[in-house]
């Protein structure tokens, strides 16, 4: 593991592959950590490419420079963290590929910076940039209930439960989100100790607070938040995956990201006995969405 000073934070980092190889920044979500891609980075450093896999802040051993750095959760943090990783390493452009937190960020960088991304690989609804100004508005009584941990975060008894019971909780929610995902107790462990992190739990409660504007953000991103919006288009090569027994986020049968990928090469690709946390379940079919976008 390594470490570098990007924007706000002491950024930590897995990195696999020769330094001089094609790079790829694979980006984890909540409430997950690299490990995600432990299997992805291993099969594409073999075949030459440099992976990177940062943990996001509020996580692992990822620390904030200040003690008076706003902890925010907010989409345009996460975008920002990811630039700053990307100019702190001089990496002028890479490959990208996130799930969940990760996937949002990506999308970002992507959608606001496309000099910086060769192509990208994003999970779940595939566009996962927030539309903040639409989140007062009900969805379907079944996807409501999905989102039964972010209405639980907006509580104070959410925030005690998240800090108080966070192993039970993250643990429940790797259950139903990947139903068919059969994994063991050192596997869950191992990821569980980047979320002792001690800024986890007020970054976790302000990204949920804040897509639903119920709070304000970091006033320094702001700018950043304007942008996206907008809900800008992503112009970069695409592949987008979807886990079929996504217990969070479920295919639908018409694919409503595709408007946003104003691409020459977009794919959406369903795959099948695997759920939320794709990259981790799926390896495989990960490392292949990732080699097909490095045009």
């Amino acid at each position: 593991m390594k470490t570098v000073t990007a924007g706000v934070l002491e950024i930590a980092y897995h990195e696999t592959g020769p330094l001089d190889g094609k790079p790829v920044i694979l980006l984890h979500g909540f409430p997950y950590d690299v490990h995600a891609y432990d299997e992805v980075a291993q099969q594409l450093a073999t075949e030459g490419w440099r992976c990177l896999v940062p943990f996001l802040r509020g996580y692992g051993p990822t620390r904030f420079l200040s003690d008076e750095t706003f902890r925010s959760g907010e989409q345009a943090a996460l975008g920002a963290d990811l630039l700053a990783f990307m100019d702190a390493l001089s990496i002028p452009s890479a490959v990208l590929g996130g799930y969940d937190w990760g996937g949002r960020a990506a999308c970002i960088v992507a959608a606001l910076w496309p000099e910086r991304v060769r192509g990208l690989v994003s999970c779940g609804t595939g566009y996962n940039i927030q539309n903040i100004a639409m989140a007062e508005h009900p969805v379907s009584p079944e996807e409501e209930c999905r989102y039964w941990y972010q209405y639980y975060f907006h509580s104070e008894r959410g925030r005690a439960g998240l800090a108080q019971n966070r192993r039970d909780l993250c643990r429940f929610i790797w259950r139903i989100w990947s139903p068919t995902w059969t994994f063991d107790d050192a596997t869950f462990e191992q990821s569980y100790l980047a979320f002792e992190n001690p800024d986890f739990v007020d970054i976790v409660i302000h990204s949920y607070r804040h897509r639903f504007g119920g709070i304000p953000g970091d006033p320094a991103l702001q700018p950043i938040e304007a942008l996206l919006a907008k809900q800008p288009d992503i112009t970069v090569p695409a592949v987008v995956l979807q886990g079929a027994d996504d217990g969070v986020d479920p295919p639908d049968a018409i694919d409503y990201a595709a408007s946003h990928f104003t691409t020459p090469f977009y794919e959406r690709r369903i795959i099948p006995k695997v759920g939320h946390n794709l990259p981790q379940e799926a390896p495989a079919a990960f490392a292949a969405a990732i080699r097909s976008v490095a045009r």
